[in-house]
């Protein structure tokens, strides 16, 4: 296929190729963001139901109903209801890691420098999402979530334990990967106990005491 730049054009129909260009380039802007939206409403959805009902009990037929969608349009974008679970637990861990990561980068252009400041800094923004969504973390921690689960959430547990190493820049020595292990499991288990708490106080009880536990642990 020719590039579309190497097509001869007559005279006078520059206008037309231009607003053709145009058109196609928004059809498809339009058709993603279509796309998009549509995808954003079905995982929103699903937060609901799953947070209502827990994965076993939920339904399809629930999911699409909220979402004013079809199940043809649900099983066409996420293959079906396990799909559906793991996106949305896809779409959670990726916005906490954005949110982190934001977090640490604002500190560090306000001129923070040490390793455990900006760790803390991560740590913090990521247990007031964990806060802010407290039921549907408790979704993914309660037990009741589908086949394969279990190993997406050990390989993402493995890329977060290298991320930390990077930001605590320890040692890479059995020593090291075992303090980054530890220490990424406090901010785990604190996570959990984040959004189990009955308070906010309590919460954030929880968060200083991770806090004090990592200073221990780190170099």
């Amino acid at each position: 296929m020719k590039h579309a730049g190497s097509w001869p054009i007559r005279e006078g129909s520059s206008g037309l190729v231009r607003k053709t260009s145009e058109a196609a380039t928004s059809a498809g802007s339009w058709k993603w963001t279509r796309t998009a939206a549509t995808q954003r409403n079905l995982l929103d959805a699903a937060a609901d139901v799953f947070v209502e009902h827990g994965f076993t009990d939920a339904s399809i037929s629930d999911v699409v109903a909220r979402a004013g969608s079809s199940v043809g349009s649900l099983y066409h974008h996420f293959g079906g209801k396990t799909e559906l679970f793991l996106a949305l637990w896809d779409d959670y861990q990726n916005e906490h890691e954005r949110l982190v990561a934001a977090a640490v980068a604002k500190a560090r252009k306000a001129g923070e420098t040490d390793p455990l400041a900006l760790f803390n800094v991560g740590s913090r923004s990521y247990f007031e999402y964990t806060w802010k969504h407290r039921d549907l973390e408790r979704v993914f921690i309660e037990g009741d979530t589908p086949p394969g689960f279990e190993v997406l959430r050990r390989e993402r547990g493995r890329e977060w334990v290298r991320q930390n190493s990077v930001l605590l820049g320890t040692s890479e020595d059995t020593l090291g990967r075992l303090t980054v292990a530890v220490i990424t499991d406090i901010i785990t288990v604190a996570g959990h106990e984040v959004a189990l708490s009955a308070t906010k106080k309590a919460a954030d009880d929880v968060v200083n005491a991770a806090a004090v536990l990592v200073a221990r642990l780190v170099p």
